[in-house]
């Protein structure tokens, strides 16, 4: 099954930063969306930034200030900066790529853990 590849994770301490990459085969030429979701132990899923063709990115009010997500034009990768890492940030990041009239391609996940 193809997936995207999501790279950039790790350890990092309180107040760190990291940047997670995903790349999406080359043949998907029709991505309409791209986004990062996470899931922390015992929560659920949620939306972390996406970026919609033709609109501005989306955060959720958690990463606001701290997280930027963005798209290499004409290419199918996407990165997600994260600044001011907290505790809070620590769970499985998940790379999404949506299509019209197409079900959603994820990741298999990346471990992102902010600790002292």
């Amino acid at each position: 099954q193809v997936q995207l590849v999501e790279s950039g994770g790790g350890l990092v301490q309180p107040g760190g930063s990291l940047t997670l990459s995903c790349v999406a085969p080359k043949n998907f030429a029709n991505i309409y969306n791209m986004g990062w979701e996470r899931q922390a132990p015992d929560k659920q899923r949620e939306m972390v930034a996406q970026v919609t063709r033709g609109s501005g990115p989306i955060y959720a009010d958690s990463v606001k200030g701290r997280f930027t997500i963005s798209r290499v034009n004409g290419e199918n990768t996407l990165y997600l900066q994260m600044n001011d890492l907290k505790s809070e940030d620590t769970a499985i990041y998940y790379c999404r790529a949506g299509f019209l009239g197409a079900p959603d391609v994820w990741g298999q996940g990346i471990q992102v853990t902010v600790s002292s």
